[in-house]
């Protein structure tokens, strides 16, 4: 199927991570033009080379996206560099706060905030201006299932994360009548090459792995791969319709099963 992105440009943050350089790599497939957006500029080179390699257009481009006049300077680089943005994937976050509430540490809540939420506003408020204006725009912020239903130990993470889908339904309404659609990703765990391993071998190597993939029903653990080809349809030309969704990619680990 031709998802119609070959004359599309593509802007990934956190592409240098394990989830943002598959996104990466699948809308290259699709003939898009990627940008890797990254605080870290070597991540963000290796998958642009990555890219690359494949025969796709890439660029590694750094920036720190709680820092507005940086995002600010580096979209209007981009936006001239490419000739505009049509694709934004809000993929950049950070995940490794663990603490229960009465023991939560103040400065990770604040970097939570500040790269999860500010970073998806700050980038988002300098490319959608010019979806709207072209009337022609794909947004998919990414979520997670402790967005959904909370996560223990994970205050600031399912805060922000709770927080990226109702910003995402806004964009929706209000880009619906310029041709922008924003839709939401909620992943469960992504593991890579450990979800390829049956339940008695993951508890072998990881008990937390394996207490998840026990009560997933389809007995397995995600890959970045079930996650970025969803990513992709949602920014096709087949996708024009769907706007202001919550899509998970859980293996139906949040249904009720008994």
């Amino acid at each position: 199927m031709d998802f119609g992105l070959d004359d599309k440009t593509a802007l990934v943050t956190g592409g240098g991570g394990r989830i943002g350089s598959v996104d990466c790599e699948v809308l290259a497939e699709e003939g898009a033009e990627i940008v890797v957006l990254d605080v870290d500029l070597d991540a963000a080179q290796n998958t642009a080379d990555e890219v690359e390699a494949v025969g796709a257009t890439a660029h590694a481009v750094e920036c720190d996206l709680t820092d507005r006049t940086d995002v600010a300077n580096t979209v209007a680089s981009v936006e001239e560099e490419t000739g505009g943005i049509d694709v934004l994937i809000n993929n950049a976050g950070m995940v490794d706060a663990r603490s229960q509430l009465k023991d939560f540490e103040d400065d990770l809540w604040d970097r939570d905030v500040s790269v999860n939420l500010d970073g998806t506003y700050n980038v988002t408020r300098e490319v959608f201006p010019n979806m709207l204006e072209r009337e022609w725009g794909r947004i998919v912020n990414m979520s997670s299932i402790a967005g959904w239903q909370g996560g223990f130990g994970q205050a600031s993470y399912a805060a922000t994360k709770a927080a990226l889908i109702g910003f995402g339904k806004t964009l929706a309404l209000e880009g619906a009548q310029s041709g922008v659609t924003c839709n939401v990703v909620a992943p469960s765990i992504v593991v890579g090459a450990f979800a390829d391993m049956d339940v008695d071998q993951l508890e072998k190597m990881d008990e937390y792995f394996a207490r998840i993939a026990k009560a997933t029903p389809m007995r397995r653990l995600g890959t970045e791969e079930d996650v970025a080809n969803l990513v992709a349809f949602l920014c096709s030309e087949q996708a024009n319709y769907i706007t202001g969704q919550v899509i998970g990619v859980t293996g139906g680990v949040d249904l009720f099963s008994f």
